[in-house]
């Protein structure tokens, strides 16, 4: 699943609108469309759509004993 696909299934399931999105983080529809096709979406955005739509978001390195190194918040 690609990062598009993941804001997309977020929205839906959180019953809002990629514009409804864009607005509530500062971005117009036409570069955030953009960044979604390029895969260029930033950490820090990630954070942002997150805390938008009321839910967590981490990023991990799993190490080979199976421990986590975690970015993010619940």
């Amino acid at each position: 699943m690609t990062t598009s696909d993941m804001i997309r299934e977020l929205c839906e399931k959180q019953n809002i609108s990629l514009a409804e999105l864009c607005r509530r983080i500062g971005q117009t529809p036409q570069n955030f469309n953009k960044k979604l096709q390029r895969g260029t979406v930033s950490f820090e955005e990630m954070m942002r759509i997150a805390e938008a739509l009321g839910v967590g978001y981490e990023q991990a390195f799993v190490l080979p004993d199976g421990s986590e190194i975690k970015i993010g918040r619940k």
